[in-house]
């Protein structure tokens, strides 16, 4: 199934096949259409299409990436993964330990704190990532 941006056709009918089996009540099923062809028609239907698209060609991007035997090209994924469990590990494992073993020890000492709002969004994004990975490790392909 392709998305046509020119016509809809196919992206409309398999929402509305998604509808019939989420909708039982032929009534809310209706009102649910009628909102797909409202949101086809405002052009928010095409945006979804098109951002659609692109992900799908970044995860081509992504794929052909992971191939690569050179690590400046494959690497880095894995290097940025690395640094991040690493960060999350000192401010919620090694660091608070660290604290209370140094307490215990009559020398109290406080880890610096690091920025949480920064290495969230990294977080979902290497969470994301790691899943793609691990389907390809299910499936036996790109073994590196």
């Amino acid at each position: 199934m392709g998305f046509d941006i020119s016509g809809f056709g196919s992206l409309f009918d398999f929402a509305s096949n998604v509808i019939d089996k989420i909708f039982p009540d032929a009534n809310k099923a209706q009102e649910a259409k009628l909102e797909l062809f409202k949101l086809q028609q405002s052009g928010e239907l095409a945006q979804l299409a098109a951002d659609t698209d692109l992900a799908k060609g970044q995860l081509t991007i992504n794929t052909e990436e992971a191939k690569n035997a050179n690590v400046f090209v494959s690497g880095w994924r894995p290097f940025l993964g690395w640094t991040l469990a690493t960060g999350f590990g000192v401010q919620f494992v090694f660091g608070p330990l660290g604290e209370w073993a140094c307490a215990l020890a009559g020398h109290p000492v406080r880890f610096p704190a690091m920025d949480i709002a920064t290495m969230i969004p990294l977080l979902f994004g290497m969470l994301g990532l790691g899943t793609m990975r691990t389907v390809e490790r299910i499936k036996g392909a790109a073994r590196i």
